[in-house]
């Protein structure tokens, strides 16, 4: 026989303590501890038996049709989700406040009950006149979308059996509370119990079950708020993110039992709701009819799928004490890296002058592919030359100045050329589709001097725009540079 004692275990770090206490001494988190129940044997080797709840059944019996995915209507999302929603999967989606994951979400359930399913918008942050207001701004009211404020989780469930949905939305799963578990609303103990109750409710035997999206707050840091198990509980883990300042909105995957999981899902948010933007590339650039000095155009890789962006510079004409490095959308290291580079290996005399990188329409490049893209647009900016406007830039830099290939170049290539691009500034071994030319370089130096030969004069300015004397690029043995000037500021 055996009988059961109590310990105390931290969910954070599996910590065990003979007592409770409010903070783990192990981990330092807070209300992580909870009480198990232990059987300790009494002596003998007796085993309890337990008959099983379900017959095990051979894998091939298993209908696979019950697991197919269901396209929810919204194409991006469905992207990310690889196909759809899968009948008794859990959906976590997570994003800061206001960054529109209601609005999402209303748009999913919308379009779900426009193809002849039932689907259910439970909330407990708003009532549901408020979430009428938002549906009819949206144009995203349907009869067969049920609308519940409750924050209740017995309610909720009770909800789910009488209005018998499809697919269910929870917003939010930290508004959510359970009188059955101590602990606060939105506390450690009750988000665990509430997703322990809606995961196993769609994953109820007999039939394929109910999918679930939950939504998930953020904290200060932008990792998930609550325990860290909620992102193992559930299928899917998805963040909704974007900038406040731009209408760009980006859904990317990071865990999907059910697909891919570095896949990215672009949208755009305006007035009357949000659409789905199929091909995102030319948000990210600054459509201009003439090239101007210190851009240059590089193809990222946001998980599977490549973007157009584009990198501007501007490097200061007067030198400077304490020269300023400001970098906005890129790795301000990796960019300090290769403006190192630039002055060390190719020879530029840029460590005293400021330097100021920025990206188009807020997208952030953290490839390492964009170092030479960088390094081509302060080098342009430097010597006030201009890359053509179909020229795209991609590799990376190391710091003994050479120049390495990035993953996934062929993809990157095929994406350039289908945009319009004709040349490509690539580092060696790279196979370029039909229409695009390729500018092989090995080194910053070659990179420099593939430069002078394909840049072309910028436009037109007005006398008191231009400067009396602007630094010529010069290339001599060794890839070292040597400032010339003119009288006329020309080059």
């Amino acid at each position: 026989m055996a009988k059961p004692r109590s310990q105390y275990r931290c969910s954070e770090c599996q910590h065990v303590m003979a007592k409770w206490v409010g903070r783990c001494p192990e981990c330092g988190t807070w209300g992580t501890v909870d009480e198990v129940a232990v059987l300790t044997s009494m002596g003998g080797n007796a085993r309890r038996q337990v008959a099983p709840t379900s017959a095990a059944v051979p894998i091939s019996a298993i209908d696979p049709h019950n697991t197919r995915h269901l396209p929810t209507g919204v194409s991006e999302l469905d992207r990310v989700l690889g196909g759809g929603v899968v009948p008794g999967a859990v959906v976590l989606l997570a994003g800061e406040p206001g960054v529109g994951k209601s609005t999402l979400l209303l748009e999913v359930v919308h379009r779900w009950a426009s193809s002849g399913r039932r689907a259910l918008y439970v909330s407990g942050e708003e009532s549901a006149g408020q979430i009428r207001m938002r549906a009819e701004r949206t144009g995203c009211s349907h009869d067969d979308v049920y609308l519940a404020a409750e924050s209740d989780l017995d309610t909720v469930l009770a909800h789910i059996d009488a209005v018998k949905p499809s697919l269910v939305v929870v917003d939010s799963v930290q508004t959510l509370s359970t009188t059955d578990n101590d602990g606060v609303t939105g506390g450690v103990t009750q988000v665990r119990a509430v997703t322990t109750a809606l995961t196993g409710l769609a994953k109820a035997a007999g039939g394929p079950g109910v999918a679930i999206i939950l939504v998930g707050h953020v904290t200060k840091d932008g990792a998930i708020a609550g325990p860290r198990s909620l992102e193992h509980l559930v299928d899917v883990v998805l963040h909704f993110e974007g900038d406040r300042h731009t209408a760009l909105r980006m859904v990317r995957g990071v865990k999907n039992r059910f697909g891919s999981a570095d896949e990215v899902g672009c949208f755009m948010v305006h007035d009357n709701g949000i659409e789905c933007v199929a091909d995102p590339s030319g948000l990210f650039l600054d459509q201009r009819p003439e090239p101007v000095p210190g851009t240059a155009v590089t193809v990222t890789m946001d998980g599977k799928r490549p973007l157009i962006g584009e990198i501007q510079a501007l490097v200061g004409m007067q030198t400077a004490p304490s020269p300023r490095r400001a970098v906005s959308g890129l790795d301000q290291s990796r960019a300090a890296m290769t403006a190192a580079v630039l002055e060390t290996r190719a020879g530029l005399a840029i460590g005293q002058r400021d330097i100021y990188l920025s990206t188009v329409g807020g997208m952030r490049l953290t490839d390492p592919s964009s170092d030479l893209a960088v390094a081509i647009a302060i080098a342009s900016a430097f010597a006030d030359l201009c890359l053509p406007t179909s020229t795209v830039v991609i590799g990376e830099v190391g710091l003994a100045g050479d120049l390495r290939r990035v993953t996934g170049l062929d993809r990157r290539l095929a994406e350039a050329a289908r945009l319009g691009f004709t040349t490509a500034m690539v580092p060696p071994g790279a196979n370029a589709p039909k229409g695009l030319k390729t500018l092989e370089v090995s080194t910053i130096g070659d990179a420099l001097k593939a430069l002078l030969r394909i840049a072309v004069q910028p436009a037109s300015k007005p006398p008191e725009v231009r400067p009396a004397k602007r630094p010529e690029l010069k290339l001599v043995d060794g890839g070292s540079h040597q400032d010339a000037t003119e009288d006329n500021g020309l080059l």
